[in-house]
């Protein structure tokens, strides 16, 4: 009987670090780079224009043009319009937050 309750108790736990594992997984793959470029910088107002490709990580199928707030206003002093971008977004109750941009070729 022991041993039943042993084997039991250690599937239940390898289930639960599975599911743990997958959930973790499920959401670093929601913070994937997107592809864009830089259409417009708007320092005094921390925002950034940006043309990009799906980003499925917010929710977007199609390519689409977008005003973005930038989580450090430092972010738009390193890119200039017409600069090739991959950057992170999140959503938020005030809109969309790049949180991550770097330049690309």
């Amino acid at each position: 009987m022991n041993r039943i309750i042993r084997i039991t108790a250690a599937l239940a736990l390898t289930s639960s670090v599975v599911t743990c594992a997958v959930v973790t997984g499920v959401l670093a793959a929601g913070a994937a780079a997107i592809s864009g470029e830089v259409k417009k910088i708007d320092e005094s107002a921390g925002k950034i224009t940006l043309k990009h490709g799906p980003a499925k990580s917010l929710g977007m199928e199609e390519p689409m043009t977008m005003v973005y707030r930038v989580k450090d206003s430092a972010m738009l002093k390193q890119v200039k319009v017409g600069d090739k971008v991959t950057f992170e977004a999140e959503e938020a109750a005030s809109g969309y937050t790049v949180t991550k941009m770097e330049k690309t070729k």
